[in-house]
Order: C-alpha cells, then structure tokens, then sequence
C-alpha cells in the first residue's frame, strides 16, 4: 500500500518487492546463498546446523528494523533520504538484521536469514536501491557455555569472539579457496560490542568482506537470554558475487537476459562471467540552483519549512525517470554564487542499455523526465 502521505515508495522500488533472485535455482545469488547454507550447515567441533530463513516479508516496523537493534533516533538511516517509509511505522527493511529480535523470541539460538533489502542510494556499478543480504546469528547455550569453562561474562564475550572468527574465516575459505589470506579490521556497529569487517586478499588487495560482532547484551537481555553470549554477522550477497564472478555492473542481476544467466551454474563459484554487452553510453548533463534552505548540511536558511538538499532525493528521481537504463550520476561541477549565497550543481548522466543501443530520441525523452521530475521532485 502506498497510499500513506509519509508514503516515499516510488512504483519502480515498489515492483522489485517479491522478485526473490535469491530464490532463483542457478542466479548467481542464489548459487552463493546455497554455497554459504551448505557450510553453515557442516561444521564441524560438533556445532548443530543452522535454521535457514529465506521467505520473510520485507515489511517491517521501524521497531524491528531500528530501535530492536539499538539504532539511535538521530541516526542517518532512519532519513527518508536514507530509507523506503510505506507509512510512519513501516519501512522496506533496509537490513535482514531487522529480523534478529524476532526470531530470538521464537526461540531460535542459530540461524541464517536471506532476503532483499532496500536503501536510497547513490548511481553507479556497485549500488542499487535493492540488493540481498544474508544474517547469520548463533547464540550459546547454557550446556555450551558449560563445556567450554567460560563462567563469567568477560569469558562468555571472549567466547563469542573466538568462535565468530574461526567459523567466518572457514566461511571465507568456502568462497575464495583454502589459501586465501584473512585480517580483522575493528569497527563500530549499535547492534554488536565488538564489532568487526573481515577482510580478504583479492586481486592483491584487501577486500571487506562481511560485518560482524558479538550482539549486544542489551539485545541479549531484551530478548529475555539472561547473559548468553552470542554473535552475529551481515553479508551482501551481490558483493560477494560480483566480486568471485568477475560481474562488473550491479544491474546484470536483474536482466533476463540468457546471455547472462547460462553463463552461471548452480554450487559453482569458480566461474568468470564474460560480458556480452558493449554497447555505447550517452551522456547528459543537468544542472540545477539549490535554494537557500536547501544545503547539503542539512541547514536550513529559509525558515522551518524548507527541505534540506541531499543527493539520494535526486538520484531517485533519476531512477524513476530512466529505471535500469542509467548506468551512473556523477557531480561534474559546482558552483557558489558570491553575492546570493546559493549554489548551483552540474550532474552527468550516463545512459547505457545492457542489451542494445540506446538511440538520441529515446534519451532525449528519458532526460526531459528527468528534468521534469527534478522541479516536481526536489522544488
């Protein structure tokens, strides 16, 4: 239902919600999901598999997707700019995290979910306002804290620790071979204390893998554990297949096309897809004043009303104008009038098709969209 006034859902957004590439046997999504399942459900030192959840709804309250886990108010992704709202409440996740609180309730102390999430975001080969992320959790029993010694809660977080990155590190050797080299990078997420990347050298380089922590006891507690320690992690899956399959551009996930899909195999991460598409890009610029209340600060000089400028507003408009046929947006130019104060932004649109030649005329028409949507969108 888009119907609510707080609704910022646009059609295009709203018609990727059931499409489920990862539930597509032979997607490359899919392929990793099922690599990722498989070793989960193996390990050895005598760990039980883990409960699979791929089918939840991305549906779900600000509760769940925000303050479960320890979002502050004030933080950036609770924005509009930031996130889809279907209504005040409601969101279109924009993490599987959203769903962790729920299933701890439930019952469950180990599991996997997968599914789409969604996020406003900038134009170009690696981003997407729909990509798929997988959310492992594993919390420890009273008989597994009992077996390992670990009696106090200091011993139960180091616990946590200990294990989080002896199965992430055989989880990384599942994807990019048993030699690969591993390094842990600190990091701070609300939802885990400590908190972590893993990182992996590829292509000689390091890569960040995957987030993760042990959750927080403030999460343990409000989902009625006592002081079970656990650990969680967060992984996108486009990531991590664009990256083992050599995949360039983040829209070839969505295209129908054959020549993409019989390139893949399922259970295979040894493939490396070859592009079919060379097709020319067309660019066009559109530049436009941002008014006074209208800064990328988020400052307001033109009374409370006035609507702060951010990026993603524009970008969306240019998503629902050109859909898959925009390639990238980029800030070629910026200007600051000395005597008004306003500032004027120059950006660069690339036009490309995957699967044909785009033609002047129907660019044209897709640029004028966005002109249009550009005043009705943005003021």
């Amino acid at each position: 239902d888009l119907s609510s006034p707080s609704c910022n859902v646009p059609p295009h957004i709203a018609s990727r919600v059931g499409r489920n590439l990862h539930l597509t046997p032979g997607h490359p999504l899919h392929t990793i999901k099922s690599v990722i399942y498989d070793y989960f459900s193996s390990l050895p030192n005598g760990c039980p598999p883990f409960e699979t959840r791929d089918d939840m709804s991305p549906v779900v309250s600000t509760h769940h997707n925000f303050d479960s886990l320890l979002i502050p108010k004030d933080h950036v992704s609770r924005s509009k700019s930031d996130t889809y709202y279907l209504d005040d409440e409601t969101v279109l996740r924009t993490h599987t995290s959203a769903h962790q609180t729920t299933l701890l309730a439930e019952g469950l102390d180990r599991f996997l979910v997968t599914g789409d999430v969604y996020r406003r975001d900038e134009i170009d080969g690696t981003h997407y306002p729909v990509f798929h992320q997988m959310e492992g959790v594993r919390i420890f029993t009273e008989e597994e804290l009992a077996a390992s010694g670990a009696s106090t809660e200091e011993e139960g977080i180091e616990l946590a620790e200990r294990d989080l990155k002896l199965r992430l590190e055989g989880l990384a050797r599942a994807l990019f071979g048993s030699d690969v080299e591993t390094r842990w990078v600190g990091e701070y997420f609300p939802f885990t204390d400590p908190s972590f990347e893993l990182e992996v050298m590829h292509g000689g380089e390091w890569l960040e893998v995957l987030g993760c922590g042990v959750v927080h006891r403030d999460i343990i507690q409000n989902a009625g554990l006592g002081m079970r320690p656990g650990w969680a992690f967060g992984l996108g899956l486009e990531r991590l297949a664009m990256v083992l399959f050599s995949i360039p551009d983040i829209r070839l996930f969505w295209t129908d096309d054959e020549r993409f899909h019989s390139q893949f195999e399922p259970g295979r991460v040894d493939v490396t897809f070859e592009p079919y598409s060379k097709y020319p890009p067309c660019f066009k610029d559109i530049s436009f004043w941002i008014d006074e209340g209208m800064d990328d600060d988020g400052g307001s000089d033109d009374g409370p009303d006035a609507a702060p400028f951010h990026e993603n507003d524009f970008y969306e408009v240019v998503r629902d104008a050109g859909g898959d046929l925009v390639e990238r947006v980029e800030l070629i130019d910026e200007f600051l009038h000395p005597k008004t104060g306003r500032t004027s932004k120059c950006y660069r649109i690339s036009y490309r098709s995957m699967d044909r030649s785009l033609t002047n005329e129907e660019v044209d028409l897709l640029q004028e969209r966005v002109r249009t949507g550009a005043v009705e969108g943005l003021g």
